[in-house]
């Protein structure tokens, strides 16, 4: 058995990067998703304009190494990019001793569909690009 996810989607901030106590590299950032909505009959609702009412989620991306590398370089808010990767859920408790749960895609590809961010002052060819790393 294979835990597998897909999702496209728009990116919602601009990803962040941080560093482990023992040097590893993570960058995260939001993923909203969107399908329609639907009635109690399955037909997809309209808004008084006649327009989808869309039903939005939002998921939380963790990318390590150099598809980090890549996101952080290159992925803006808005863009819109497809993850592949897995599920990952966690346990921990806070300071309060409350038990909280998360859960976060771990990122092995993300496949840029629109245009992000180029690099400053001139744009980068794909030769320049980690060559393990897909985009």
């Amino acid at each position: 058995m294979q835990n597998l996810v897909i999702l496209a989607g728009n990116v919602g901030a601009t990803p962040e990067t941080r560093s482990t106590q023992g040097g590893t590299k993570i960058t995260q950032f939001s993923l909203a998703t969107s399908r329609p909505k639907r009635d109690s009959e399955g037909k997809i609702l309209k808004d008084a304009d006649g327009r989808r009412v869309e039903d939005t989620e939002w998921h939380r991306i963790t990318c390590f190494n150099g598809v980090g590398k890549t996101v952080a370089q290159y992925v803006d808010k808005g863009q819109k990019v497809m993850v592949r990767g897995r599920i990952h859920y966690t346990r921990w408790t806070d300071n309060e001793n409350i038990e909280r749960y998360g859960v976060e895609i771990i990122a092995d590809e993300v496949t840029f569909l629109s245009r992000g961010r180029q690099q400053q002052g001139a744009t980068q060819n794909q030769d320049d690009l980690d060559d393990d790393v897909p985009f």
